[in-house]
């Protein structure tokens, strides 16, 4: 056989094979039909604005809303994507299912039971249970495609600071390794928990102590889901970000009053939340990412007149 010919039934055989294998594909990976599209969200985009989940209406009159029409309200709304605080009551193939269906980037994944099921509680059952908590919620963001999840760490109540901080920190370190197989930071919010500021001293505190723990961890997978709201009681927001620098991942967004000590709405009349500050710090430490809202939602109407309210805020 001459060495062309030799070559020629190499090549109907191997390209025999590769349509069988082409055919049998679906078949060898339990699939009838072609896998759904990735969702994404935009591109190009320095800050990219999304409300929680549970800001948005679980009803419209007397319509019960499904999880993926409820996501569908955010995007028509006109946001980037939604922060899935509702983490703790989906499995893992649901939250997934639901971004699927409603072609909705979720960035992220959060289960409220963090405040009554702590990482500093004294019961090392408990802390058992918060760490699988942080667990679901880290295999839930990787699922529907996000980059995150947001605990908070503890509360100040749970015992001496140095203690509980030791607590929450072991219980995190323990989680780490998942969180790095699936390329989800674990993010801290700042809380009104009276951990890692002074709740009852004055408002121009720094953020040293929220660094401290953070580089306590020494990992890439660990950093700050900063609320820009939460905190503008104690400190100033700009001079916070500047400190934060790389660790600040996300942002949570809610206006706040400082002169009537409440939460208001995002750039209302009552908000003395110095944006300007704010807009101006973001640029200089070169912040790109998600800016959550965390306020009272509803229906679209409700959830664009938020949206717009960020809008101004971040001047996008």
């Amino acid at each position: 056989m001459s060495i062309p010919s030799l070559h020629r039934r190499h090549f109907l055989t191997a390209g025999s094979l590769a349509v069988a294998s082409a055919a049998l594909a679906p078949a060898l990976f339990g699939q009838t039909a072609a896998p759904k599209a990735i969702v994404t969200p935009p591109e190009g985009r320095r800050i990219l604005l999304s409300c929680k989940l549970g800001m948005i209406a679980n009803k419209v009159g007397d319509k019960t809303l499904t999880i993926v029409e409820r996501l569908q309200m955010a995007r028509d709304a006109g946001f980037d994507g939604v922060d899935f605080d509702e983490a703790g009551g989906f499995t893992v193939e649901q939250a997934r299912a639901a971004v699927q269906e409603s072609g909705v980037f979720c960035h992220n994944a959060i289960n409220h039971a963090h405040w009554s099921v702590r990482l500093t509680d004294p019961n090392a059952e408990t802390r058992a249970q918060a760490r699988a908590n942080m667990d679901h919620c880290l295999r839930v963001a990787h699922a529907i495609g996000g980059s995150g999840i947001l605990i908070v760490v503890g509360q100040a109540s749970d015992g001496p600071t140095e203690e509980i901080e030791e607590r929450c920190r072991q219980e995190i370190m323990k989680s780490i390794p998942l969180a790095a197989s699936l390329g989800q930071p674990i993010l801290f919010e700042n809380v009104w928990n009276k951990m890692m500021y002074d709740h009852d001293q004055g408002p121009e505190q720094s953020a040293d102590r929220f660094i401290k723990f953070v580089d306590s961890f020494n990992s890439p997978w660990v950093g700050m889901y900063y609320d820009l709201g939460n905190h503008w009681k104690y400190g100033q927001p700009g001079d916070w970000i500047r400190a934060f620098g790389r660790r600040a991942v996300k942002l949570d967004v809610k206006g706040f009053s400082r002169k009537k000590n409440e939460f208001t709405e995002i750039t209302g009349p009552d908000d003395d939340v110095p944006w300007d500050q704010i807009r101006k710090a973001l640029a200089e430490v070169g912040f790109t990412g998600w800016a959550t809202a965390e306020v009272g939602g509803g229906d679209v109407k409700r959830l664009t007149q938020v949206r717009e309210q960020m809008q101004k805020a971040f001047g996008v």
